[in-house]
């Protein structure tokens, strides 16, 4: 269970990393597209939860399939 528990966390933190590169990257392009998605009414910016979601869990399954 400890091992479970680690990887968990090694995979919230990975997911924390990534998500800084763009505003690291480039800030004012990161800045940008978050005015943009804060203009978007809530149907639009749940389908777009909902296919990151989707593209999320179909990497997840490639990946159980060729590892």
């Amino acid at each position: 269970m400890a091992s479970m528990t680690a990887e968990i966390l090694r995979a919230l933190a990975l997911i924390v990393v990534i998500e800084g590169m763009m505003p690291f990257v480039s800030p004012g392009r990161f800045r940008g597209s978050m005015m943009r998605l804060a203009q978007l009414d809530d149907r639009s910016l749940r389908m777009a939860g909902l296919a990151g979601m989707a593209v999320g869990l179909l990497c997840l399954r490639a990946i159980k399939w060729f590892l």
